[in-house]
């Protein structure tokens, strides 16, 4: 980890009334939604009863050509997901979708988020003679699933009755041999949107940007707790894990959804550009040109220039084929990815006071080394501002950000951190603003990994490879 913040998964849902390419649909919404996973992606479609499925490591393009989309053949049901492991290895068995065969047919799911209690179900299911073959909180939700589906009569009542079991953060997609169903867990930590199309078709997707793609209606978004079910009967509700207090990670809204999406009615690039306003007003500073880190600050640095006033200027290029600075294995090639990777317009900052905009820091490694590159290239002062507050504690729902001594915010205070970096001042947004950020959407947040209190239990450690270190 080096940058340290990390995209979530990312799921999809398609329930035709007739039997159509849903792969190929499938395939464009994932890549919509590539942003929320770089490391494995997968695809299952079922064709009346009978499921093909295919998912490997990789980018949505290099693990599904035409021929293995062709292979996937023709169907009625889909669905599809995009990893980044918070929690489980990086190989193949944690790739997802996963598909269970059990004597009352086969199901798949998809999962985004993480289980606070996954370690306490899955040894409970080993007791059982359960045999677990990934380290992923997703089979756990399957065994859970599954157990249930021996007792209920139906998919939608099994997955109602194993949400009692499953506490933290879900969005799932789940597909049986004829139906297509949805479930956001009660707290609504991760988004999940409905969409449709004129022939009766729907869909679920992590965000709405993967509706757009692919030319389906938005209808809304399912609320915490909500279970959708779709199939030949239409589409219907079980809300009976409903009406707790939404505490959707706030981050959806910070760096993880793609700024075109639209989230319990708050426009992701709206509410970064509001962040880019009240950081202005709580940090004003006088300057000449105000850069945006690409992408992610990009969208705060031109809410911070209207509301000063200080010119928006494009101060660096970023190259969009150098592979992500957090999986380089060693510091010096972390080091050296973030000079590639990004690169100074030396003209746009030569001799300038630059504000400098970005998401957040987390070691505080590759926000020295762009502040670097800044000086390196002329500018005469550089004030940092970021669009979130300080991390001071670890995320238990599915952001990597795990452990205390990584987070340079727990370490110095803000004037040690800028010093550190190299800033000529540093300026972070405050609780009450990043609360504050999506002022049009239905729902509380999430801010524990800024505070420490967090909307449920957790436990008092829970390192990110909770299973592989497990004593045998």
């Amino acid at each position: 980890m080096n940058k340290g913040l990390h995209e979530e998964c990312g799921v999809f849902g398609i329930f035709s009334p007739n039997t159509t390419d849903v792969a190929s649909i499938t395939y464009a919404a994932l890549y919509a939604l590539q942003h929320r996973g770089q490391e494995s992606c997968g695809i299952v479609v079922n064709d009346r009863g009978i499921f093909s499925h295919h998912k490997d490591l990789g980018l949505v393009h290099e693990v599904f050509s035409k021929r293995v989309l062709d292979n996937l053949g023709y169907g009625n049901i889909s669905i599809g997901h995009v990893r980044y492991s918070t929690t489980g290895n990086s190989n193949r068995a944690n790739a997802q979708p996963l598909v269970v065969r059990h004597v009352k047919g086969p199901m798949a799911i998809a999962h985004n988020g993480n289980l606070v209690n996954a370690h306490i179900l899955r040894e409970k299911y080993e007791l059982m003679g359960g045999i677990f073959q990934s380290t992923n909180d997703t089979e756990v939700i399957s065994y859970a699933i599954t157990e249930q589906r021996l007792r209920q009569g139906s998919i939608e009542e099994a997955v109602e009755h194993a949400m009692y079991d499953l506490k933290g953060a879900y969005s799932l997609v789940i597909m049986s041999p004829q139906k297509l169903i949805a479930a956001r867990d009660p707290n609504g930590f991760r988004p999940l949107c409905m969409g449709s199309f004129p022939d009766g078709t729907v869909v679920f997707s992590s965000e709405s940007c993967a509706l757009d793609s692919i030319g389906a209606d938005f209808v809304r978004d399912l609320e915490p707790g909500e279970i959708v079910v779709a199939d030949k009967d239409g589409v219907r509700s079980i809300t009976r894990h409903c009406g707790r207090a939404s505490t959707m990670c706030v981050f959806e809204y910070v760096y993880f959804a793609r700024p075109d999406s639209v989230i319990q009615g708050c426009s992701v690039h709206h509410a970064r550009l509001r962040a880019g306003e009240l950081l202005w007003k709580e940090h004003p500073v006088e300057a000449d040109i105000v850069v945006g880190v690409p992408d992610s600050g990009i969208d705060a640095a031109l809410g911070l220039s209207h509301a000063s006033g200080i010119p928006y200027g494009v101060g660096f290029i970023k190259n969009r084929y150098v592979g992500r600075t957090f999986i380089q294995p060693s510091q010096s090639q972390r080091t050296n990815s973030v000079k590639i990777k990004l690169n100074v317009i030396k003209e746009a900052v030569r001799g300038k006071r630059v504000i400098l905009v970005d998401d957040s820091i987390v070691r505080g490694t590759t926000s020295a080394r762009i502040v670097s590159i800044l000086r390196e290239a002329g500018a005469k002062e550089i004030h940092f501002r970021i669009s979130c507050p300080p991390f001071t504690n670890p995320c238990y729902f599915g952001t990597d950000i795990d452990s205390r001594e990584n987070l340079i915010a727990c370490k110095m205070s803000v004037p040690e951190i800028c010093r550190e970096i190299g800033a000529d001042s540093l300026g972070y947004l405050s609780l009450e603003g990043v609360r504050s950020i999506a002022d049009t959407a239905d729902c509380g947040f999430c801010t524990g990994c800024f505070t420490g209190e967090y909307p449920i239990d957790v436990p008092k450690e829970m390192p990110k490879d909770k299973f592989e270190s497990k004593i045998q």
